[in-house]
């Protein structure tokens, strides 16, 4: 597992909270708040569940 730089968390009342991350290479990283040990990298798929949390709600703060 590659040492992530994680920023602080994204939350809103009642949300999941996501944080996003980088590493010494410049990828990037998003996982729920505590849960980092499982995070989706900066892909296609990482896009689109950030797209399907945010409209299903979990996600609303991040728009």
């Amino acid at each position: 597992m590659p040492d992530i730089t994680w920023e602080a968390p994204y939350c809103a009342e009642g949300n999941a909270c996501f944080r996003l991350g980088t590493d010494q290479a410049g990828n990037g990283y998003i996982a729920v708040a505590g849960d980092e040990a499982h995070p989706i990298t900066d892909s296609r798929d990482a896009l689109r569940q950030l797209i399907l949390d945010i409209k299903s709600g979990k996600a609303d703060h991040l728009l």
